[in-house]
């Protein structure tokens, strides 16, 4: 079994926020990251994939072919978007970065599979200091 990383960037604005709590209790639960103007991050986007290499080619997977899925699934949706309101992949989810890693997981899981690999793990950076990383709900 032999794992591969590739790496990709988006832009996004969100807020974090329960529409059935109050400002202050908003406040007090997320902070500044309850902003009612949103806030935004660059995020760097880690997907791993596993499998066996094909003797025929030397690798697991074609790398432009996996970038392509991610960019198709993901980027393309999400890349200088508002996340609360434009991405449809994270509509009627909180958007928390633990839940816009699982959000991608469903994404990418069975395009991945559909190009001869399986998906390992979804890191998201959303600053140098935080980063989430999710395994699938195995």
């Amino acid at each position: 079994m032999i794992y591969i990383t590739r790496k990709e960037r988006f832009n996004a604005a969100h807020r974090l926020y329960r529409a059935d709590y109050s400002d202050e209790k908003n406040y007090e639960v997320f902070g500044k990251c309850s902003n009612p103007n949103w806030h935004g991050h660059n995020y760097y986007l880690h997907v791993t994939v596993k499998g066996n290499v094909n003797p025929e080619t030397g690798f697991l997977v074609n790398l432009t072919s996996l970038s392509k899925v991610i960019n198709e699934r993901v980027i393309n949706k999400i890349d200088h978007k508002n996340m609360n309101i434009e991405v449809d992949f994270m509509l009627e989810r909180l958007a928390s970065t633990e839940n816009l890693a699982i959000a991608i997981w469903e994404q990418l899981e069975e395009p991945i599979k559909e190009i001869g690999a399986q998906l390992h793990c979804v890191k998201i950076t959303e600053t140098e200091n935080n980063f989430v990383e999710y395994y699938g709900n195995k």
